[in-house]
């Protein structure tokens, strides 16, 4: 115990020293989340990368704790694999959530990274063979064994990150979550779950003060990911007293709230036919928001659900079967209350819903069909005729592109429908959203909508992602076109023009 409060207080204090200089190295590379669709509710932009601070500091825990006790020690050096397997993968994840949060990862290599840093876990012994459960003998999975790793590690890993939509929501749940492993590692005497768990929790407490609402940096995909790579990991770390045995019951209700929200995603987009891996403003957190709360109500309210699962989960991991069954059947149904509550599960609503899917496909088919065209054109002209399509498609009735100077005074207007004198509402959509005072798309609807729905906005993302590849190939202003631009500027013949 002396050596998990040594952790928890060096990975608190390395966090809380460790992410001031993160956050001024992300404001100095420009590394923001600029809040550009509906989904993102802050408003502004704001400092990423703040999951780099929380990395060191978990890694600076476990170093101390190790110096400082000769029980961590021993433990680690008595399984030197399994513990090096442990950080040695949480460093990869890290490092694909930072090249997320700088360059941009797209789905394939993330799930490609996460699934080859799962089956390297399996091979070191981290390993789901059989599930203890309080109704009988383990449950064997045989060949099953080695993807329902996978997909733990890798679920619980996108579960942190889609969690992560509100300041101090994913730290203040993973603080939860570490807690209840610590607690049940304590328990059983497994010192290097304790001090792994320990030094998370309090590496995620120290993020905290820099998190919570009002949040002056996010921790991005770096942290969301590590933090839950590593309370998935060290869920089913090797028991030698019990190999292969690993009782989910406390992880996966520790961890029920994210958890939860992936599942539910996962089948709201399903049903509307949008995009799986492109985020939409349906989340539970969303729901609580849009029933009045503010951010912060919100968060606590889920850190409050976090902590009863967490605390159920722990005493179920030792309780007799006839109260574990009554317990989680109490825990299923005010789990369907609370979601009836929220707006899921309203089977009377399905005709709305289908309507919509019917909807939302017709409009991921024409931009299917745009980002063909888009990959095939050879000038910007055919890259206009592309987007033309794709606004009619989308239901709009004007559309322009907007491109930055100097390219924008070396080719045509591209604007169309903005010319007529009518009641548009109109939308503006940056072609890189890490840059989004540079080019943008334009469209303006005239069907009396009063906002842009989310269902369009991943619609119109997929098309801008598409814009913004066939603009880096084609339309390059020629030198020629280029001494004509800086001849206007000189004149000031670009203001006649309307530029």
């Amino acid at each position: 115990m002396t050596a998990a409060a040594i952790a928890f207080g060096v990975a608190a204090m390395a966090a809380v020293a460790a992410t001031p200089p993160v956050r001024a190295l992300a404001r100095r590379i420009g590394a923001y989340d600029h809040a550009l669709c509906s989904r993102k509710v802050h408003g502004r932009p704001v400092p990423r990368l703040g999951g780099a601070g929380m990395v060191g500091a978990f890694l600076a825990a476990v170093g101390a704790a190790a110096v400082a006790d000769r029980t961590v020690l021993l433990s680690l050096s008595a399984e030197p694999a399994v513990a090096a397997g442990l950080l040695a993968g949480a460093l990869v994840i890290a490092a694909l959530g930072i090249y997320d949060d700088l360059r941009g990862a797209d789905a394939k290599l993330k799930f490609t990274v996460q699934f080859a840093v799962a089956g390297a876990m399996y091979a070191l012994g981290f390993r789901i063979e059989q599930v203890a459960h309080p109704f009988g003998a383990p449950l064997e999975l045989g060949l099953l064994g080695l993807p329902v790793t996978m997909l733990w590690i890798a679920g619980v890993v996108n579960a942190m990150n889609l969690v992560d939509g509100l300041d101090g929501l994913a730290a203040g749940i993973a603080l939860v979550a570490a807690f209840a492993l610590a607690a049940v590692s304590a328990l059983t005497g497994d010192v290097l779950v304790l001090v792994v768990a320990v030094a998370l929790a309090g590496a995620a407490l120290g993020f905290l003060f820099f998190n919570f609402d009002r949040a002056s940096i996010f921790m991005g995909d770096t942290g969301s990911m590590f933090l839950g790579f590593v309370l998935a990991t060290a869920a089913i770390r090797p028991d030698p007293a019990a190999p292969g045995t690993v009782a989910l019951v406390v992880p996966v209700l520790a961890l029920g709230v994210p958890l939860a929200d992936t599942l539910l995603a996962m089948g709201r987009r399903a049903l509307r036919g949008v995009p799986m891996f492109r985020a939409d403003r349906g989340h539970i957190h969303h729901r609580l928001l849009d029933l009045g709360l503010t951010q912060r109500q919100t968060v606590l309210v889920l850190y409050g659900v976090s902590a009863l699962l967490a605390a159920a989960g722990v005493v179920l991991a030792f309780a007799s079967a006839a109260r574990a069954v009554v317990v989680l059947l109490a825990i299923g149904a005010l789990g369907v209350v609370a979601l009836r509550r929220l707006g899921f599960f309203q089977f009377a609503k399905t005709r709305r819903v289908l309507q919509a899917r019917r909807r939302n496909l017709e409009m991921q088919g024409h931009v299917r069909r745009a980002s063909q065209a888009l990959r095939e054109a050879d000038t910007l002209e055919e890259v206009w005729f592309a987007l033309r399509f794709a606004a009619w498609g989308l239901g709009a009735a004007a559309v322009a592109l907007r491109l930055p100077l100097p390219r924008a005074l070396a080719a045509p207007s591209f604007t169309h429908g903005f010319e007529e004198r009518r009641k548009l509402l109109v939308a503006r959509f940056g072609l890189d959203p890490e840059r989004p005072g540079d080019a943008h798309l334009e469209l303006g609807f005239d069907d009396g909508r009063l906002e842009i729905d989310r269902d369009t906005e991943i619609a119109v993302e997929i098309l801008c992602a598409s814009t913004s590849d066939a603009l880096a190939r084609v339309g390059r202003p020629t030198r020629a076109g280029l001494r004509l631009v800086d001849g206007m500027r000189q004149s000031g013949t670009h203001r006649s023009a309307g530029l």
